[in-house]
């Protein structure tokens, strides 16, 4: 006798849910804007459901993957949306990869459709090459204008269960392929709802700008707090980043929140007439995925004596934020990451996932209810990733007397460039298959501009025939995104190693505070 209980419609919601409800309460507010144009809940309600329904006429259906290659626009983020609203798997793809690793993301997610912007029309063309499998293709622009028009806008009748995937956030794991991290419905609506409990939201807190790709886990998070509250999620231009520009756009848009790492931030400081500007709409600036000084914090809290400086510290897997730290504790506390947020139990834990005593170094690992649900078709690392039933987030961090909490070292071995999180063993990976090189460990460096910049130590396979920095380069332009190059290489006779045979990163770090600059920073 089949005993199962039927799963109940209307529990729970979407984000997809979200922009309906807005739209039906509040459909002539703005919902959108960039670089000029904006959509209102009603148009962009309306247009969410006509690309939803134009995807499933070409075939897509609820638990499909649908891959999104785009700069940053109002169709990309539509694109999302549509994806939610159709219960498929909506799959952000990094712009800045190149055609393999395109390719790989594609095949891995198992994705049936793309979305893709024009300029990465051709580097989206090879890498469908190698994967029969995307059978649709929708190019923003006039194909995609086409495709809404014949669509139509009558609300789709999907269930879509909140414990269902929403997205697969790929980031590149420790043995050099990216795993994509599965982000439900649930992780992203509860993500939302507790970072804007946890700060506290002010009525006139409408306007948001997460300075971030949307490909990018906290440019997908940080377009959610607004479709929330019904406010304004103000997309950023793709590209290099520009202070004046986005000094005239809080301005313009009377911006009330936004995000930018700190090397953005310390060039919207230093712009020379910034105290003229009128910046009276800021209440909140943020900033993470990257170090910043004393100096930078305080001078942010001087040009911006309205706004609250908030830290914001996780990673993909979390959705992604799980530590805050806020106000004047960005000095008081500077270096530390703050304490947990709303709904994020932690624990510092050795490798027997004991508690360690506080200020002593250990493992922060998580529970949540926005922890990912999986890596997407990887049980094993999975398993690593939750075992003890915690998630295990690969920081070593230590608590002090206050509960505040600190990152002393990476147990993940990570580079952080810019904001981008670049992971030694891909771009080692990659290297050594070059015919001249021996062996090679990847090390990060103090950058003045990124925070840090990734630096090649390269042993040749033949010492009387080593690899110039300039082959090294060119070989690693064709094989990864340019933010994943190093931006030195140093040529060494062998690499250092402990006698187990592993290689001592620490002493490398230690020896190398600089190689042969070959290229210009990857932007």
């Amino acid at each position: 006798m089949d005993v199962s209980i039927p799963r109940l419609q209307g529990r729970g919601m979407t984000v997809s849910d979200q922009l309906a409800r807005w739209a039906r309460r509040t459909p002539a507010a703005t919902a959108l804007r960039f670089e000029g144009t904006g959509r209102s809940y009603a148009e962009f309600d309306e247009r969410v459901t006509r690309l939803a329904r134009a995807l499933a006429d070409r075939g897509v259906r609820p638990g499909d993957r649908v891959a999104v290659l785009g700069l940053n626009s109002l169709e990309v983020w539509e694109s999302y949306l549509a994806g939610v609203r159709l219960g498929a798997v909506v799959v952000p793809v990094n712009f800045r990869l190149v055609a393999d690793e395109v390719a790989y993301v594609l095949a891995d997610s198992g994705a049936v459709a793309l979305v893709v912007d024009p300029p990465l029309a051709e580097v989206a063309a090879k890498a469908r090459a190698q994967v029969p499998g995307v059978h649709t293709v929708l190019t923003i622009g006039e194909e995609l204008e086409s495709a809404l028009a014949a669509a139509g806008a009558e609300p789709l009748d999907v269930d879509v269960d909140e414990a269902d995937p929403a997205f697969i956030m790929y980031t590149s794991g420790t043995t050099g392929r990216p795993k994509g991290a599965v982000l439900t419905h649930r992780n992203l609506v509860m993500h939302v709802f507790s970072q804007v409990t946890h700060l506290g939201v002010d009525p006139s807190d409408r306007v948001g700008v997460p300075g971030a790709p949307l490909f990018h886990i906290a440019g997908l998070a940080g377009g959610l707090p607004a479709l929330l509250l019904g406010g304004t999620h103000v997309i950023l231009r793709s590209g290099g980043f520009d202070p004046v520009a986005t000094l005239d756009l809080i301005e313009r848009e009377r911006v009330t929140n936004i995000f930018l790492v700190p090397a953005m931030w310390a060039a919207v400081v230093a712009v020379p007439d910034i105290a003229a500007r009128d910046l009276s709409s800021l209440r909140r600036i943020s900033w993470g995925a990257a170090p910043a000084s004393t100096t930078l914090l305080r001078k942010m809290i001087d040009t911006f004596p309205q706004a609250e400086v908030v830290t914001a510290f996780g990673q993909t897997e979390c959705s992604p934020v799980t530590c805050f730290l806020r106000g004047e504790d960005s000095i008081r506390k500077i270096g530390s990451v703050g304490t947990p947020m709303l709904n994020v139990e932690v624990r510092v834990v050795d490798e027997a996932m004991q508690d360690v005593p506080q200020g002593e170094v250990g493992e922060i690992v998580y529970r949540s209810p926005m922890v990912m649900k999986e890596y997407w078709g990887k049980p094993e690392a999975t398993a690593e990733a939750f075992a003890g039933g915690w998630f295990h987030s690969g920081d070593l961090v230590r608590q002090d007397e206050d509960g505040y909490y600190y990152v002393v070292d990476r147990k993940k071995d990570m580079i952080i460039t810019g904001g981008e999180n670049v992971y030694c063993a891909e771009v080692e990976d990659v290297l050594a298959g070059h015919p001249k090189v021996g062996e090679v460990a990847l090390i990060g460096v103090p950058d003045t501009r990124y925070g840090e910049a990734p630096l090649a130590v390269v042993a040749p396979r033949d010492p009387a025939d080593p690899p110039s920095p300039a082959e090294l380069d060119a070989w690693c332009r064709e094989r990864l995104a340019r933010y994943k190059n190093p931006r030195e290489y140093s040529i060494v006779e062998a690499l250092p190693r402990n006698p187990s045979g592993k290689v001592l990163k620490t002493t490398l770090r230690q020896e190398h505070s600089a190689g042969s600059l070959v290229a210009e920073p990857a932007v």
